[in-house]
């Protein structure tokens, strides 16, 4: 028997037609951490009409980059696209996902995988505040370049991309307790991305995430019991 398929366009887009909810994404009056992760849910359906202002998109974006990275390398760039022609441009390229478009703006996460360059002008800072000690700082940059120089380019991008969905987790999590919605997508042609957007050579695409204000909740979570993913000291 010939088993159903759906083509990429129909398996990202079917949700559509899945989501009957009339539910309006949660307003949380308490906005403590477990709680936003709970009820955190990822909406693709957004008010077309509502714009987030510049300095709350900043503010989020100054909590994700609290994110912890590989020896503080802070690997994460972000491409805000907000203006509505460019987000027609981008639709194409993430398969006509709706959310693309109606969302306030999507926020493309993108991996430097040349973070180690920064170093200096990283550590630098921590010894101008007094918590490292200046010659310290010279051997931890030392150290830094030498050995991420020497790691090979799969290296360097898994590091891009394990650094890349710390910050994007933590970016969603500030948004939903501020009140916004949001949903990763990595349904994209990346290749046709970069080329589309002239993201630099040495940045590795992570995630595309929607932001705005929902118009429907989203899916109930639905996740595998945690005996099911949870072993305890080996396997």
């Amino acid at each position: 028997m010939t088993q159903k398929t759906m083509s990429k366009d129909e398996y990202l887009n079917k949700v559509k037609d899945l989501d009957i909810t009339s539910e309006a994404p949660k307003v949380l009056e308490n906005t403590d951490f477990l709680t936003v992760a709970k009820e955190r849910r990822s909406v693709r359906q957004y008010d077309a009409d509502y714009k987030i202002e510049e300095s709350e998109i900043r503010e989020l974006l100054e909590t994700a980059i609290l994110a912890p990275s590989s020896s503080n390398l802070q690997p994460w760039r972000f491409l805000v696209i907000e203006d509505q022609s460019e987000k027609e441009k981008l639709s194409p390229i993430a398969n006509g996902q709706q959310q693309i478009t109606e969302a306030s703006v999507v926020v493309a996460v993108l991996g430097d995988k040349k973070a180690y360059k920064n170093a200096d002008q990283i550590y630098s800072q921590i010894a101008e505040k007094g918590n490292m000690p200046e010659d310290i700082k010279e051997m931890y940059v030392n150290s830094i370049l030498e050995n991420y120089g020497n790691f090979s380019e799969e290296k360097l991008t898994r590091i891009a991309m394990i650094d890349g969905g710390l910050v994007s987790m933590q970016l969603m999590l500030a948004a939903k307790a501020k009140g916004y919605d949001t949903v990763p997508m990595g349904g994209f042609d990346e290749a046709e991305f970069v080329k589309a957007f002239d993201v630099p050579d040495d940045y590795e695409p992570v995630m595309l995430i929607s932001l705005g204000k929902g118009k429907k909740a989203g899916f109930e979570k639905t996740r595998l019991p945690l005996d099911d993913v949870l072993q305890w000291n080996r396997y």
